[in-house]
C-alpha cells in the first residue's frame, strides 16, 4: 500500500492499483479529480482527518469487478470500509491498519473466488 500523502489533500495517489502497478487509463487530471472529490466527500461526512489510499481502494474494486462480477466492485469496497470502521470503533485497530487489513482480506477472497472459476 502506498503511504499517506503529505500534501494538502488527504487522499493518496491514485496512480497505482493495490499491488502497486500503474493503471494504464489514469491521467493526471483523473488523479486530481479523484483526490479533489474524495477530499470534498470526506469534509462533507465530517472525516477531515481521515487518510485514504485511493489506489488500494480502486485496486480492490478492480479485482472484485473482474474476479467476481462488475457490481461487486462498489459492494466490496463498501463492506471492506465498513468492516474497518467497525474495527476502529470497537478499539480493535487504528484506522490505517484496519483499512489495510480489510482491503487485504477482501482482495484475497475476490482473487480466490475468480481462481475457483466461480465468476458471476
Amino acid at each position: 500500500m502506498s503511504e499517506p500523502s503529505t500534501g494538502a489533500g488527504r487522499a493518496d495517489d491514485a496512480g497505482t492499483d493495490a499491488a502497486g502497478a500503474a493503471r494504464p487509463n489514469d491521467t493526471p487530471d483523473l488523479d486530481a479529480l479523484l483526490r479533489s472529490w474524495s477530499d470534498r466527500l470526506l469534509d462533507e461526512l465530517g472525516l477531515e482527518d481521515v487518510q485514504i489510499d485511493i489506489g488500494a481502494i480502486l485496486g480492490l474494486a478492480g479485482v472484485a469487478a473482474h474476479r467476481v462480477v462488475r457490481p461487486a466492485a462498489p459492494l466490496t469496497t463498501f463492506i471492506a470500509a465498513y468492516a474497518a470502521g467497525l474495527a476502529v470503533g470497537r478499539g480493535q485497530a487504528d484506522e490505517r491498519p484496519a483499512m489495510e487489513s480489510a482491503i487485504q482480506a477482501a482482495l484475497s477472497l475476490a482473487k480466490a473466488h475468480g481462481a475457483a472459476g466461480t465468476e458471476g
